[in-house]
């Protein structure tokens, strides 16, 4: 095992296509045009010294050590910042070019603490490598002077020296070791593009300045750790480097957190993790990341997690410690007794978005050959599952159609229901980039993110729609694009059904569709309705990024058909630059939809019904299959508080917490026989648990995660898993006690099997994906290289197809009773039900869910920024602080559902999604009032969950 080192090119690659020969050192070099002589020069193997280039962001030419000779130009360029020219030579090394570096690292030494030997960064320092290249032996000026090492000079207070700011929990900030390279403060507006950090000062006085000379917990940085990984010297540095010391060994590996996938390199010593730092060659990321992916990996070794298997008679009891041999009889006898009483339908499953493709698939497959029958289904229930619907209606594929990099040729991008700067950040990091260019921005979204105004990006219009009307929306969207005759007709005519184009386009052309007539139901001006939509259809290349604000609706399906349509009328499909694409919450919710999580799906999106796909696995897997589809989470809730579905394995997923109308999930856990919870911790669902099986982080396990742009990736095992097995092989258990015989001797055979019998996923193997870093299904013999683009020449399902989309408002209504409408949503520092990120210093930025509301509401009803309030609904009330802000519009409050004390989702109601039942989390009418503190509802939830995580001590259990 070796430390992975990438080679550092010192300024960006070169977009062009047209190349340029000369000579370095008297070697030939062909390189692309406007590539700079400095990676010209690494290009063939030779390093010129630097400090303030690093390829990650532009060049900058202030440290003066990387000059170069031209032959036949005067002076000593900078070679970051000269471009190649054809048939020039140059020297990188001479006696001038020597004296002349180590003239100005002398300069940089005199004004720089000489602690190496004790330094954090030691063997890891730039500055120290660039010492040594420049062959530096000695300091002619001294340590005497003005200075910002030592905090008293002579004796005398040093104002120019400032004390190391600790404030940030990840890192620290020593400005005496500061070189002011300016590398930090780039790589926050050009790579994160938040712009927390400037220069002050001049001259002798410059310092990296987090605001307005603030601590870096007060700034606006919102610890991506771009600053860090740029640093040259110890500066910036990781707090667990100091305490750990530098890492000896890594590993490439994926992140857990959002759907983005993130490629990461796990830096170790020995099994502990020193720093995950982003992987400059992850396609999805390109090196940079987020507070998440970099720094809350500590959950891994907090000492919240259960490493042993648990069971309980009842749930009124505490838990008792056992074997795995003796929690996984338990559970098997529980299942077989509750088929036997019950019916082969009265147990089921649930797959998490938090695992592997190998482990979700797994999980499904032991409801179909173990349980014989379809009760599986997956969280992405609750998020994307319309998206799978109406795209595959649309194009005939269940996925977005572009890679990310796509975004790069946006001219026009449009933004409707979600917040990529808080739930995907390293996407919204590009994104803003490519605004910055001089893209076009349109968000809709009842809540002004972020996007809408930020460091140098204004959205050309923000449409704060009502929630639960984008239907009307997309419709009134469309009307405009073809009543003005802005459809790409020629498109429409080759790719699309042109007969079901002319129903739709005669459908959204009635008045009754226009931005006039539907600007009472959606609360926006019809002009800039109409603006927003003439700038998509003909500001150039349109992309559409949509997220759960789309599909979280009883019309979500609905809506995804609608976005479909408006692509399709635009020719905005088949191309870089354009395209529909879903953002997906949870790592790995493509993954777990592309495995058959569904009740009626089988892998790869076919329907349980297909007898051509049921007999490929029922030949597999040597049983028959039922072709009727299975349970729904919702249908599942509903059977057990019927009395009719009794046993439930929960993989990963914290349905109590994360599922709509708590009270009425609560009852159905309560009724059931025997619940299997397989998770890291002692989540919420496992108040109503029988079976607590540990799981394994992403750090300790091997398998595969399938992001938003369909990015088949690998997870690599970097420890020993700590509660003894990988996800998969504890489902391997239980298969295997059930009496199916499993034998996987790890997960790249699981793969295999997917492979076998999934034609997207045909052409998929660990080893082809060690070879290609990470592949984009379809992966097949039509396409043996992966798809980053869908859709190019035809659609999957052949002609493009049109669907009608009526409004119908939703049945959640205000009223006298309940006057305004909530809205739910996540928030950067925190991921979905916060059961990792919770446990790790990331909620010193969001230690409580709280309640956004306008400050006319708020005044309305006497709140006070930061009082306690009570939220009511027809389904439930809880409490939590209100936050008032014009974020949100009047009539509209908001809140994340991070905190399980908060218990958001006591309140939202079980409407749900036409056709796939995804939960209506978007839209629920509630009344704000204040209180003194928690409900009732609260205060005996508390008393539940403190009864329900008691363990026996082993005296007891011997008793």
């Amino acid at each position: 095992m070796t430390l992975i080192k990438e080679i550092d090119y010192g300024t960006p690659e070169s977009p062009s296509v047209k190349s340029v020969t000369l000579t370095i050192d008297g070697k030939s070099v062909t390189v692309p045009e406007g590539t700079s002589i400095m990676r010209a020069a690494m290009e063939v193997g030779t390093e010129i010294p630097k400090l303030c280039a690093t390829d990650s962001i532009k060049a900058f030419g202030s440290c003066r050590l990387c000059v170069i000779e031209v032959e036949g130009r005067n002076g000593t360029p900078a070679s970051c910042t000269t471009p190649v020219a054809p048939g020039i030579s140059v020297k990188t090394q001479t006696p001038r070019l020597a004296a002349i570096r180590r003239g100005v690292m002398e300069l940089y030494i005199s004004d720089h603490p000489l602690d190496c030997l004790t330094c954090a960064a030691n063997g890891d320092c730039e500055l120290q490598d660039m010492a040594g290249a420049v062959g530096l032996r000695d300091v002619r000026y001294g340590y005497d002077g003005a200075n910002h090492v030592f905090a008293r000079n002579n004796g005398e207070v040093n104002f120019d020296w400032k004390p190391k700011d600790e404030s940030n929990p990840y890192f620290s900030y020593d400005p005496s070791k500061c070189i002011v390279c300016n590398r930090c403060v780039r790589a926050c507006e050009e790579v994160q593009g938040t712009f927390a950090l400037t220069i002050s000062g001049r001259g002798f006085d410059s310092r990296v300045s987090p605001g307005m000379d603030e601590a870096f917990m007060e700034s606006e940085c919102v610890s991506c750790g771009a600053c860090v990984q740029a640093c040259p010297t110890a500066t910036l540095i990781e707090k667990s480097v100091v305490a750990v010391g530098q890492p000896e060994h890594s590993e490439i590996t994926t992140c857990a957190y959002c759907g983005v996938g993130c490629t990461f390199k796990a830096e170790m010593r020995g099994e502990e993790v020193v720093r995950m730092v982003p992987w400059k060659d992850g396609k999805a990321n390109h090196g940079h990341s987020c507070i998440k992916g970099r720094f809350a990996y500590g959950y891994a070794q907090h000492g919240d997690r259960i490493l042993n298997p648990m069971i309980r008679e009842s749930i009124d009891q505490p838990w008792r410690v056992v074997s795995w041999d003796e929690a996984v009889g338990f559970a098997a006898d529980r299942l077989k007794a509750a088929q036997e009483k019950y019916g082969k339908n009265a147990v089921g499953v649930i797959t998490s978005s938090r695992c592997t493709n190998e482990e979700s698939y797994l999980v499904q497959k032991l409801a179909r050959q173990g349980f014989r029958n379809n009760n599986t289904d997956t969280c992405a229930r609750v998020c994307h599952s319309p998206t799978g619907y109406g795209l595959a209606q649309a194009f005939g594929t269940s996925a977005g159609t572009q890679d990310f990099d796509s975004v790069d040729d946006a001219d026009v991008i449009l933004v409707m229901g979600a917040n990529p700067t808080d739930a995907h950040p390293v996407f919204g990091s590009r994104m803003k980039k490519r605004l910055r260019e001089g893209a076009k921005l349109i968000v809709i979204d009842p809540r002004r993110i972020d996007l809408v105004k930020s460091p140098h990006i204004k959205a050309d219009y923000h449409l704060p729609l009502k929630p639960g009307t984008n239907v009307a929306m997309v419709t009134a969207l469309a009307h405009v694009i073809v009543t003005e005759n802005l459809a790409n007709l020629d498109f429409v005519k080759a790719r699309c059904d042109w007969d079901e184009y002319q129903d739709w386009a005669a459908f959204v052309a009635n008045d009754r569709y226009s931005p006039e007539a539907l600007e009472s139901v959606l609360g926006v001006p019809a002009a800039d309705i109409r603006g927003a939509a003439r700038l998509y259809a003909s500001g150039g290349n349109g992309a559409i990024y949509y997220g759960l604000g789309v599909t979280e609706h009883s019309q979500g399906s609905t809506t995804v058909m609608g976005i479909a349509n408006l692509a399709m009328a635009t020719g905005n499909l088949g191309r870089r630059g354009v395209g529909v694409n879903p953002l997906r919450g949870q790592n790995n919710v493509q993954g777990s939809c592309d495995m058959g999580s569904f009740p009626h799906e089988l892998p790869g999106y076919r329907h349980i019904s297909n007898d051509a796909a049921r007999q490929a696995f029922e030949k597999d897997w040597g049983v028959s299959l039922d072709p009727e589809p299975g349970l729904r989470i919702p249908n599942m809730f509903d059977a057990a508080i019927e009395g009719t579905f009794k046993g439930l394995y929960v993989q990963g997923e914290d349905i109590l917490q994360s599922d709509p109308d708590t009270r009425h999930v609560s009852r159905a856990l309560a009724n059931m026989d025997i619940v299997i919870v397989q998770d890291l911790f002692l989540v919420e669902t496992a108040n109503y648990a029988h079976v607590f099986l540990p799981g394994a982080t992403f750090l300790e396990k091997d398998g595969t995660f399938t992001n938003a742009e369909r990015r088949i990736q690998r997870v690599t095992k970097v420890m020993s898993p700590k509660n003894g097995y990988a996800d998969w092989e504890v489902t391997q258990l239980l298969a295997n006690k059930l009496g199916l015989n499993w034998n996987y001797a790890d997960a790249s055979e699981i793969m295999d099997e997917i492979a076998r019998l999934t034609p997207s996923f045909a052409g998929v193997s660990f080893k082809r994906l060690a070879e290609a870093g990470s592949l984009q299904w379809p992966v097949n013999d039509a396409s043996p290289d992966g798809m980053p683009i869908m859709h190019i020449e035809s659609f999957a399902r052949g002609k493009g197809k049109f669907v009608i989309t009526e409004y119908v408002p939703t049945e959640e209504k205000v009223g006298p009773r309940f006057p305004l409408l909530l809205t739910t949503g996540r928030i950067l520092s925190q991921y979905n039900v916060g059961a990792q990120t919770r446990r790790t210093e990331n909620s010193q930025w969001h230690p409580e869910d709280v309640l956004e509301i306008h400050p006319h509401d708020a005044e309305d009803r006497g709140v006070r920024d930061g009082d306690w309030v009570k939220v009511a609904s027809r389904a439930g009330e809880t409490t939590l602080r209100a936050k008032i802000t014009d974020r949100v519009a009047p009539g509209v409050v908001y809140t994340t559902f991070h905190h399980p004390t908060t218990q958001a989702n006591v309140v939202t109601t079980d409407n749900s999604d036409w056709a796939t039942n995804c939960p209506e989390y978007k839209v629920t009418a509630v009344q704000i009032s204040t209180t003194n503190g928690p409900t009732d509802w609260q205060h005996q939830y508390r008393e539940l969950t403190e009864q329900s995580r008691r363990i026996a001590s082993t005296i007891d259990a011997a008793e």
